[in-house]
């Protein structure tokens, strides 16, 4: 039984991995045509396909640091996690000011496929 259940488990991460594979490269055709075309949205036959951009902050560890250096607000992030500190920004425990120099942005282009 649990061998079957093994070689059943192999198996579908197999597939897993063929599947994201084959994703990662339609995903590419995908962006490469919305490019080359210059649109980030377009009807095709029964889909709807879109190009949502995002700006995704990547903290800098010593910097952050740097600006928060009281040891309790450091333990709350123990690692830089972007939701963590948007919401204590929001919750007003510290300002984005005291952040302003402790991030790059990175610009991420999510791709939506929906069936209209």
């Amino acid at each position: 039984m649990v061998d079957k259940t093994v070689r059943r488990y192999y198996q579908q991460k197999q597939k897993q991995k063929e599947i994201e594979q084959e994703l990662t490269e339609l995903r590419g055709e995908i962006m490469t045509y919305f490019t080359e075309q210059g649109v980030n949205e377009l009807e095709i036959g029964s889909h709807k396909v879109k190009i949502v951009v995002q700006e995704r902050k990547e903290y800098d560890d010593t910097k952050l640091y740097e600006a928060l250096p009281d040891p309790e607000l450091w333990r709350l992030l123990s690692k830089p996690d972007a939701s963590k500190i948007t919401s204590l920004i929001k919750l007003n425990v510290i300002s984005e000011e005291k952040l302003k120099d402790t991030f790059s942005t990175k610009t991420v282009k999510l791709l939506q496929v929906d069936k209209k």
